[in-house]
């Protein structure tokens, strides 16, 4: 979550919303609480749930590759390797 859109829900609302195993978690902010603790408080508690190491997971999700597309990309990545090097000991960029 970005820190613009966490100012605008504490000037909004008063009050921060997380989703913890299925539940909404409401965290109310007390009028003499500064606005950095209720941010660092609500940070916490969205580790503690993880929902982002979830959300960061299903992101990263690939299908399984084939052996035959498997061994093309090495053979692709060898032959920039390769190339690279070539250029490097040319002098070339």
């Amino acid at each position: 979550m970005t820190s613009k859109f966490i100012r605008w829900l504490l000037a909004e609302a008063r009050l921060i919303c997380y989703n913890a195993d299925d539940m909404v978690q409401v965290t109310r902010k007390d009028e003499r609480e500064a606005n950095e603790n209720i941010i660092r408080r609500f940070n916490r508690k969205v580790l503690q749930s993880g929902v982002l190491a979830e959300a960061k997971a299903s992101m990263r999700f690939n299908k399984p590759l084939s052996k035959t597309e498997r061994r093309a990309k090495a053979i692709i990545r060898k032959e920039r390797k390769n190339d690279k090097l070539a250029k490097m000991r040319l002098g070339i960029r």
